[in-house]
């Protein structure tokens, strides 16, 4: 078989998987605006908002979920535009290759000071506990213990290289695998009894909103990364979109999302089972108009009217 014929066939496999997983083809028309998404709760909020303003506006919009991988394939083969939960640094070694080429473009922050790292219960960071190499300190107060999520989770993996290094003067103590659930209820056992623990924490999660917390400094480019732990998470986009669609470019470099707005809206979720994503996210800002309002600034419609009435008029008609 020969070189260009194979490269055909491959080219040809490619655009029909992508086309049963529910992509529009390249050379989409400028009201289709083309989201990929990965299954995580905040990502999958930041962009079902997105899309309902964009439909209030007249746009046509698709929504696919699909690993991150995929995310950062179809934007460079230009079978989806946007992409809303670019975790940086964790997903440094899948984006930046893409960034570097220049097929998939960063874009722009819509949410600072995300959280990935190490925290306690505040009365024990009131106590002294505040920074990494304070956890050795206070190892009988904390039955030499920390405790982590679901068996293989990077995080785990993080604490328990920072056990067998003896990081930080940690080597005593043993990393407690549980789930996610099973964790947090244990650190709400612990806070309801005054005993102290050290656990894994993150934000945006409305662990943040139901449990007293507070997450320790000291983290490095070897644990948790540098800044604490801070991660930034970025809107991108493929290359040209913002050229070919500045009046969605522009809602996309409005839409900020800060923490605690994510924290407000997965505690919704967590204290009402029959909320769905969408439901959650609208009813959030259907109660802070100031939000929508400056996401809409200066955006049109379609037609290219005003786009705050339009959005709105929408929310008027939506029962939540």
């Amino acid at each position: 078989m020969s070189y260009l014929l194979r490269n055909s066939i491959i080219a040809i496999c490619i655009a029909v998987i992508f086309t049963i997983a529910g992509f529009s083809p390249a050379g989409a028309k400028e009201k289709e605006v083309r989201f990929v998404h990965v299954s995580w709760t905040g990502v999958t909020v930041k962009t079902e908002l997105a899309s309902k303003i964009l439909e209030s506006l007249g746009y046509e919009v698709t929504r696919n979920m699909v690993s991150v991988p995929i995310c950062y394939k179809a934007m460079a083969t230009n079978e989806a535009d946007i992409f809303l939960g670019n975790w940086m640094p964790s997903m440094k070694s899948i984006a930046n290759p893409y960034f570097e080429k220049g097929t998939v473009v960063k874009y722009v922050a819509n949410m600072e000071n995300a959280k990935y790292t190490l925290a306690v219960p505040e009365f024990v960071y009131e106590a002294g506990l505040k920074d990494f190499s304070d956890i050795a300190k206070y190892g009988e107060q904390l039955d030499w213990k920390i405790y982590g999520i679901e068996e293989g989770n990077d995080g785990n993996k993080i604490i328990q290289k920072m056990i067998d290094k003896n990081m930080f003067g940690l080597g005593k103590f043993e990393l407690v695998p549980s789930s996610s659930a099973a964790m947090l209820s244990q650190v709400k056992s612990f806070v309801k009894k005054g005993k102290w623990i050290v656990f894994l924490g993150w934000a945006p999660h409305y662990m943040n909103e139901i449990i007293d917390m507070k997450y320790l400094s000291g983290s490095t480019p070897e644990t948790f990364g540098p800044n604490n732990g801070s991660a930034t998470v970025y809107t991108n986009i493929r290359k040209g979109f913002d050229k070919e669609s500045p009046n969605v470019s522009k809602l996309l470099r409005n839409m900020k999302f800060p923490v605690s707005m994510m924290n407000q809206i997965m505690k919704m979720l967590y204290t009402n089972s029959d909320l769905t994503t969408m439901e959650a996210g609208l009813m959030w800002i259907k109660d802070h108009p100031e939000m929508y309002k400056k996401w809409l600034a200066g955006v049109k419609t379609l037609d290219g009217k005003p786009a705050l009435p339009a959005f709105e008029n929408y929310l008027d008609s939506v029962e939540l």
